[in-house]
């Protein structure tokens, strides 16, 4: 029977971290989660520690001493999940930006079509933002067809984090060769993905912003994607 992993990373999600937990539980796929916490000073991995009596044998807890990065928080996810056997392994934000309803649609087109990653894409046909103002939704739709040109891949949301892979392509992936934290990070695993040859396929979301909790946004994010793209065509990944 294959397993799947849900990886949410965490970094001060007290208000989200439970009622999303409880959520993925519920549905009957039996998903199986970890949680990369990178310290929260909120309690975040209190609350999980808390919920691992109830949900013993299907909730995870990684611990990591201060704020590195999301990029970093997933591959240590990546790599626990390997060691661990799971056959599909999702990237999932924990502030219901990403709606969960959507994991089983994301892996049914890795169990039932063939694909080896499934995107969830705000920007294909069928995809959506909603609560966003207009100048960021331009901002990010515009950065994806900058990345679609410097790049040359099909892919509409090149910085979209909430993906499912088979576990084949996080073990093609030299997951140590790749520096980047934030944006940069999604885009470089998709390009990477291309570049092995694996079959991409994007399913139509629609992405709200967070009701809770506050943003993990910077400018150094933005940055790190816009120069990113350049360094990762000579990369080895």
């Amino acid at each position: 029977m294959s397993k799947s992993l849900v990886i949410i990373p965490t970094y001060n999600e007290k208000e989200n971290i439970e009622k999303m937990l409880r959520r993925v539980f519920s549905y009957p796929e039996k998903y199986h989660i970890l949680i990369v916490d990178d310290g929260s000073p909120d309690g975040t991995a209190q609350i999980v520690r808390n919920l691992q009596q109830e949900f013993r044998d299907s909730l995870h807890l990684e611990e990591r001493a201060g704020k590195q990065g999301l990029g970093t928080a997933y591959i240590h996810g990546f790599k626990w999940g390997m060691k661990h056997g799971y056959d599909y392994i999702f990237e999932m934000d924990c502030d219901f930006s990403h709606d969960p309803d959507d994991l089983s649609r994301l892996l049914a087109e890795l169990t039932e079509n063939s694909y080896d990653l499934s995107v969830g894409s705000r920007y294909c046909r069928g995809g959506k933002i909603t609560n966003w103002p207009i100048g960021r939704v331009l901002m990010s739709y515009f950065a994806s067809i900058y990345v679609r040109m410097i790049l040359f891949i099909g892919i509409k949301d090149t910085t979209s984090g909430f993906k499912c892979y088979k576990r084949e392509v996080l073990e093609s992936i030299q997951l140590d060769h790749i520096p980047f934290k934030g944006y940069a990070f999604q885009i470089c695993m998709k390009y990477a993905a291309l570049k092995h040859g694996f079959k991409v396929k994007e399913v139509p979301i629609t992405f709200t912003d967070r009701q809770e909790g506050t943003s993990k946004m910077s400018s150094g994010i933005f940055k790190e994607a816009f120069f990113g793209v350049w360094k990762m065509r000579k990369m080895d990944v």
